[in-house]
C-alpha cells in the first residue's frame, strides 16, 4: 500500500490548538478557583442562624434582612461573579497563552522554511535562559550542523565525480587513439598504462568506501599497541619513500590504545603516505613517531612530521574529502609515479573520531606539516 504523500499536517485531523487548550485550562482553572472560593463562603454562610439581623443601635429602625436573604443575594452575587470570571478568564488566558507560545510559533516558521531548504535561517530566541531558549539554541545548534554537513556532502559528491571522471577520461582518450591508429601502438606500454589508470580509479572507490563506512559499524575494540603499528606502517611506505627520495624514521616508544588494529595501522599508513607525497622535490624526510601523550594523562600520541614547502593555507581544512590547498598538489614524479587522490587525510580524520581520539595538523614554520594523533587508552572513556 502506499504511504499518503503531502505534507505531514495534511494527514491530521483538525483539532483544538494549543493556544485554545491552554486558554480553556486557564480559564477552567480560574473559574474552578473562584466556584471553590464561593462554595466555602456559601457554606459558611450556611451556619449562620436564620432569624432576622438587629442594628448595633437600638434608636436604628430600619428594617434588617435575614441570614436566608443574605445567602439568596450571595447566592446571586457570586453566580455573576463566577460569569464575570469566566469572561476575564478566557480574554486573559488567551492573552497569556499568545504571549506563551510564542516562541514556538517561531520555531515553527523556522522549521517550515528549514523544511523548504533555507537551513541559513537561525531563530537566535532573545530574553534569558529558559525552556524555551534552550530549545531555540538546540534547533540552531541542529540547523548549523545539518547546513555543514549538506554543504560537506555536495562538495564530497562534486569531487568525487570529478576524481572519478579523470581516469574514465584518460582511458577513453587513450582507447580512442589506440581505435584511430591500431598499427602505430605500442600495445605493451598502453596496456600499462591502462592498467595504471584502472588502478587508480580502484583505489578511489576503495577510499570512497572506506570512508562511508568509518562510524557505520559498531567498532570492536582491544588492547592495541601504537609502536607496532606505527613499525608496520613504516614498512609497507618505506619503498614508496625512498622512490620519491623522502629519508624516513621512526621512533617507536610502547603506548597502548583501544582500538582496532587494522584501522590503526592504515591510520598510520595514511599519514605516512601523506607525509612522503607532499615533500620535497629532493632531500625530504618524513619521522614517526610512538609514545605516551605528555598533555594528556591515559593516552598515546602518535606524531608524524615532514619536510615540505610553507602552506599558506588553513591546514584544518585539509581532513575535507579531495582537498588540495596551495602547496598541497602532489608531483607526478618518482619511480612509483602515482599520486594521491586527496582522501588520506579523510579517513585518517574518520579513524581518529571513531576512536574517540584528537587529530592535530600544524604547519613548520620552515614548511611541511606535522600531525598529532591523541588516542584514549584501553578502558579510557571516548
Amino acid at each position: 500500500m502506499r504511504p499518503p504523500t503531502g505534507p505531514p499536517g495534511a494527514r491530521r485531523p483538525r483539532r483544538l490548538t494549543a493556544r485554545v487548550k491552554l486558554t480553556l485550562s486557564y480559564a477552567l482553572f480560574a473559574v474552578a478557583t473562584g466556584a471553590v472560593t464561593l462554595a466555602i463562603i456559601y457554606l459558611a454562610m450556611r451556619w449562620v442562624p436564620n432569624y432576622p439581623l438587629t442594628a448595633a443601635n437600638p434608636r436604628d429602625t430600619s428594617p434588617a434582612a435575614a441570614s436566608r436573604e443574605i445567602l439568596d443575594t450571595l447566592t446571586r452575587a457570586s453566580g455573576y461573579a463566577l460569569l464575570a470570571l469566566a469572561v476575564i478568564g478566557l480574554v486573559g488566558s488567551w492573552i497569556i497563552a499568545g504571549r506563551v507560545l510564542r516562541p514556538l510559533q517561531d520555531l515553527t516558521r523556522a522549521a517550515h522554511r528549514a523544511a523548504e531548504g533555507a537551513l541559513d535561517h537561525r531563530v537566535a530566541l532573545p530574553g534569558p535562559r529558559d525552556e524555551f531558549t534552550d530549545l531555540s539554541d538546540a534547533f540552531d545548534h541542529m540547523l548549523g550542523r545539518i547546513e555543514r554537513s549538506l554543504a560537506a556532502q555536495r562538495r564530497f559528491a562534486a569531487n568525487a565525480s570529478h576524481e572519478l571522471r579523470t581516469p574514465l577520461a584518460i582511458t577513453r582518450t587513450m582507447l580512442d587513439v589506440a581505435a584511430a591508429d591500431p598499427g602505430g601502438q605500442d600495445y605493451p606500454r598502453l596496456v600499462a598504462r591502462l592498467r595504471d589508470t584502472n588502478e587508480r580509479g580502484i583505489e578511489i572507490v576503495d577510499a570512497l568506501l572506506h570512508l562511508s563506512d568509518l562510524g557505520r559499524t559498531p567498532l570492536t575494540t582491544q588492547p592495541v599497541d601504537l609502536a607496532s603499528a606505527a613499525a608496520e606502517a613504516l614498512s609497507l611506505t618505506r619503498e614508496e619513500a625512498g622512490d620519491r627520495g623522502v629519508a624516513l624514521t621512526g621512533d617507536h616508544a610502547p603506548a597502548l590504545v583501544g582500538g582496532n588494529g587494522v584501522l590503526l595501522r592504515q591510520l598510520a599508513v595514511n599519514l605516512l603516505q601523506n607525509a612522503v607525497r607532499h615533500n620535497l622535490e629532493a632531500g625530504g624526510t618524513a619521522r614517526l613517531t610512538t609514545g605516551p601523550d605528555p598533555r594528556r594523562a591515559g593516552h598515546a600520541l602518535l606524531t608524524v612530521t615532514n619536510t615540505g614547502p610553507p602552506l599558506t593555507g588553513a591546514v584544518d581544512t585539509y581532513t575535507e574529502p579531495f582537498l588540495r590547498g596551495e602547496g598541497r598538489t602532489v608531483r607526478a614524479g618518482g619511480g612509483a609515479g602515482r599520486r594521491g587522490h586527496g582522501l588520506g587525510l579523510s579517513i585518517v580524520a574518520g579513524i581518529v573520531d571513531v576512536h574517540g581520539g584528537t587529530l592535530t595538523l600544524t604547519p613548520r614554520p620552515t614548511g611541511g606539516l606535522t600531525a598529532e594523533v591523541s588516542l584514549p587508552g584501553p578502558g579510557q572513556a571516548r
